[in-house]
């Protein structure tokens, strides 16, 4: 078990027992989105990066930042503690909107297009 994954899951069990919550409890509590087994793993460390959609009905839950959730799974780097040179963004970017393929490349072709102009002016100064 990482230091990382060890982190999230003593995280997630100290945040169920002191809602006084049994794993059934936390089950009924997210409709079937999170399985007393699978939070069971999680809190043990046996699953070790969990899906950001698990980790948003247990932020709901256990009324905690979905944010430190994501940070403790590894999928978001704290804030000031990453480099310019590493990549940025506290959230999935656009996870929720559940886009189909063609509009994720628009956006991506979009993003593309804002990034090449911030280039230019750059290069202008």
């Amino acid at each position: 078990m990482t230091e990382q994954t060890k982190k999230l899951g003593d995280r997630l069990a100290d945040l169920r027992r002191a809602k006084g919550m049994s794993l059934r409890k936390i089950e009924q509590a997210t409709e079937g989105d999170v399985s007393n087994a699978y939070l069971s793993q999680l809190e043990t460390g046996k699953i070790k990066q969990p899906s950001p959609n698990i980790l948003y009905s247990l932020s709901q839950v256990y009324g905690v930042s979905y944010e430190s959730l994501m940070e403790l799974a590894g999928y978001i780097t704290p804030v000031g503690a990453r480099s310019d040179s590493e990549k940025h963004g506290r959230v999935p970017t656009l996870a929720k909107l559940n886009l189909t393929k063609e509009e994720e490349d628009e956006i991506l072709k979009y993003l593309g297009y804002l990034r090449s102009r911030r280039g230019k002016r750059e290069q202008t100064k």
